[in-house]
């Protein structure tokens, strides 16, 4: 599981060596990823094409016959292949002839022109996917013989969906490129790729079995895809759930959308500012599953109406232009249903700040029993950035009138697992399966009826809301669980030593003119 994250390197480096000076690197997966999604939905024609001639000619079937004139009009069926969640590929616009014509001069001609075919496919099937695969190869700087050495490159089984299912490949391509590049990307404010061993740790704490899933920062889309994955590996069927997200990047929701097109889900995506301009203001989820951009500053809480729903208090009192953390918290909080919880990636410094606009709303979600559990997590989970993070799971559920979970108003879970996960590489931590189910059953353990919890000194601690106040409504789980509290500013390591190293240097300059100074004075006796 360790490698799953990070075993495409050397592909998609060589894949980059291809765009190179031709292309800016912050766009280098706008070119790749439309292409392994246009792979996907040709294997996927194939695949099911094979299925639908075996069933003609299986005498078991409800569809055999040997009719051979029924059997072609079955298979030039649009909305045969549509039933099975896929579209009829024509032959111009399948991987296979992009293969067959991979050194031609005019390979940038046919690109553009499959996408124009499959974007008409895909726009009668859903107005929400227009523009999802615009003409970008003609007018780039892309030579031919450079444009065919990608097609080649992404023909290896490691791009499969059908080699691959359910491994979410157009994701962790996605977090490939923004991590190489995101000096490009400009990723420093926290906006990037949640790496999937969290994903799973969030959708195993949360359970999304059947309902309403929000995730109003939705990036790529891999809550939705790791929330899909729960319920097939759990026996449930993904009918039961609905997906509803917003994006502000209109790339990153070609991305979304393609990914959850991919896994023919119930979806309405919606392009936007969550923060300022929240395109569903009536839904109440069941779960919200998100990874908000951490530490967000001047993003103008003056511009939200001073009666907007989300907030818990006065304006001015519950938002600060210095960070909207806690104004995604209140957004959260609002779209949940009567039992609904969320589970959200947060940046350590969440847990302590002391800025008027968090902690007023971070004392009046302990004070009115909304935060449930407390989460820290280990560093170098994300390729992107060096900032700490936690989870917070808030929760409708608390007073124990849903039969399922017990009232726990008056208690918070906190658990610390900065010390778990495994070294992937020299870069990159992540959570192994033993490392989630720990975690995740603790949790379970706690909030579930019938089952039994204990405090495991050094790991986890069920303290009471008395505690927490006392504690001046801190929520770092060291605090409380017996080891050693550390504050955690969310600095990166490496920013700080920067830091350390100026100012070290700027102590020496002026050591260096004092001690000229004292010897020049010692000249004048």
């Amino acid at each position: 599981m360790a490698k799953a994250d990070i075993d495409f390197e050397k592909e998609l480096w060589d894949a980059a060596n291809e765009l190179r000076g031709a292309v800016s690197e912050n766009n280098y997966k706008n070119y790749i990823l439309p292409l392994v999604f246009l792979k996907h939905l040709s294997e996927r024609f194939e695949v099911v094409q094979e299925e639908l001639s075996n069933e003609l000619n299986e005498p078991s079937s409800s569809y055999f016959t040997t009719d051979e004139d029924e059997k072609k009009y079955v298979l030039s069926d649009p909305d045969e292949f549509r039933s099975r969640n896929t579209f009829m590929i024509p032959e111009t616009a399948s991987w296979q002839y992009f293969k067959d014509n991979a050194e031609q001069d005019n390979i940038k001609v046919i690109i553009d022109d499959a996408f124009d075919v499959i974007q008409e496919l895909l726009s009668a099937y859903n107005p929400q996917l227009n523009n999802l695969l615009p003409r970008i190869f003609v007018k780039s700087e892309l030579s031919a013989k450079q444009t065919g050495g990608i097609i080649n490159l992404l023909s290896h089984p490691k791009f499969s969906e059908k080699e691959n299912p359910e491994s979410d490949i157009l994701g962790r391509i996605y977090e490939y490129y923004i991590g190489r590049f995101a000096m490009a990307e400009g990723s420093g404010a926290g906006q990037f790729f949640t790496p999937g061993s969290i994903v799973r740790l969030l959708v195993e704490i949360l359970e999304p079995y059947k309902g309403r899933i929000f995730d109003p920062a939705c990036g790529s889309g891999g809550m939705f895809v790791q929330s899909l994955k729960f319920i097939k590996e759990h026996g449930g069927n993904k009918s039961d759930i609905s997906i509803y997200g917003q994006e502000m990047t209109s790339q990153t929701l070609r991305l979304c959308l393609m990914n959850l097109l991919l896994r023919d889900l119930s979806f309405d995506i919606k392009l936007g500012n969550s923060l300022l301009d929240d395109k569903f203001p009536n839904l109440k989820a069941d779960y919200v599953i998100a990874n908000p951009p951490f530490n967000v500053s001047n993003w103008h809480p003056e511009d939200l109406s001073e009666k907007d729903p989300r907030l818990f208090g006065p304006r001015e009192e519950f938002t600060t232009d210095g960070s909207a953390n806690y104004m995604w918290m209140q957004t959260f909080w609002n779209h949940l249903s009567d039992t609904g919880t969320a589970g959200i990636v947060m940046a350590n410094g969440a847990m302590t700040s002391n800025t008027k606009g968090e902690k007023n709303v971070r004392q009046y979600m302990v004070d009115n029993g909304m935060v449930d559990c407390i989460v820290r997590m280990p560093d170098k989970l994300f390729l992107t950035t060096g900032i700490p993070a936690c989870l917070f799971i808030l929760s409708k559920n608390r007073d124990g009138k849903d039969g399922e979970h017990r009232e726990r108003m008056k208690e918070v879970l906190f658990i610390d697992a900065a010390k778990m996960g495994t070294m992937a590489s020299r870069k990159l931590r992540v959570f192994e399966d033993a490392d989630i189910d720990k975690i995740a059953d603790t949790y379970h353990d706690w909030r579930t009826v019938g089952k039994t919890y204990e405090d495991v000194d050094g790991f986890c601690k069920a303290a009471t809301l008395e505690e927490v106040q006392k504690q001046d409504y801190k929520l770092t789980p060291g605090i409380y669980v017996g080891t050693e509290a550390e504050e955690d500013d969310g600095i990166p390591f490496e920013e700080k030593m920067e830091v350390l190293k100026s100012t070290l240097l700027e102590q020496f300059e002026k050591g260096e003119t004092l001690k000229e100074q004292i010897l020049a004075n010692f000249d004048k006796f």
